[in-house]
Order: structure tokens, then sequence, then C-alpha cells
């Protein structure tokens, strides 16, 4: 059965005002956007990984997991503010469609922001043509890619995504 192109729409950001490090996916699935929660499909791998890497416990409803990533300084959003696709592939978004969120006025509210980490190439790839290019902020941001949690991508097992994500968020000057 063909899957139908829909418009998709983000959500608002898991975000404090003391937040330094931003993650960045690219937009929800379908799972997602069906739950109405990041990364929600159950082989994702973003929970698990924030559940090693923060001692948060994966049985906890979505907003008490959401408030433990804000309390170790966390915000997670995605790139897209809206977009078309077939499905949930990032590979299947509509060039023509991508509206990108609003980065600088963010970061205008989060000015501890120091540090965009990339869930996965194409929030990498989405970021670098439709945000870079109109970024106006006073902080100094660096930016790095991270192999994607999606379930899509398993060319890495989960304990290697978690140790490169543990290697990167846990740098000196991080968290």
């Amino acid at each position: 059965m063909d899957k139908l192109i829909t418009e998709s729409i983000s959500f608002v950001p898991i975000a404090a005002e003391d937040a330094k490090i931003l993650i960045l996916g690219s937009m929800p699935g379908i799972k997602s956007l069906d739950e109405q929660q990041y990364y929600a499909h159950p082989r994702n791998a973003f929970w698990p990984i924030m559940a090693s890497l923060f001692n948060i416990e994966l049985n906890l409803d979505y907003a008490e997991r959401c408030q433990q990533l804000k309390r170790n300084h966390i915000a997670v959003w995605d790139v897209l503010k809206s977009c078309r696709r077939q499905g949930s592939l990032d590979q299947a978004i509509e060039t023509d469609s991508i509206v990108a969120n609003d980065f600088n006025a963010f970061l205008q509210q989060h000015k501890q922001i120091q540090r965009i980490f990339f869930n996965g190439g194409k929030a990498e790839q989405v970021f670098k043509r439709h945000v870079m290019p109109t970024i106006n902020v006073e902080q100094q941001l660096s930016f790095q890619l991270l192999p994607s949690t999606s379930p899509a991508h398993a060319a890495k097992s989960l304990d290697e995504k978690c140790q490169l994500w543990e290697n990167a968020l846990f740098k000196k000057n991080n968290v």
C-alpha cells in the first residue's frame, strides 16, 4: 500500500532558558507526529541514549523525560518547521516544501547554547542550506554531526551510537 504524501508540522522545542546544548533532528516521523512526542518510535535510539548518558529512567512518562533533559541543560528541536513527505524517511522530504524553524529567535531566547548537534545527516544538510545563511546571533556556536538515532540507520549498534554521542556531548567545556 502506498503511503500518502502528508504535510508535516514540527513541535515546539524541549528547552529551558539555561540550555547549553541543542540537539536537532530534521522532522518528526509518523509515529512521533501521531504521539506528539519527539522520538516516539519504539526502535528509535534517542531516548535509550539519553537514558544512558543522563541517568533518565525510560519508564518515566514523556513529560518527565523532557524535564530531565531540561535539568541537564539539553534542548531538543527540529530544523524544519514544516515539509511534505511520503512516510517518515528523511530522503522522502520534498525539497520545495521545506520551511525552516526560526533559529534566530530561538537562539536569542537561549543565549547559553554554544553547541549544536545534528541527529543525522539530513538535519545537518538542511540546517546548512536553509538556516546557516540566516543566522545572526551573538554567541559563538559549534556544530557537530552525530549518527542518526533512527531505526532506519542500522549501520551502527545502539552501543556504538551511545559511545559516539557520549564522546561528543561530554567533551571538555560541555554539560
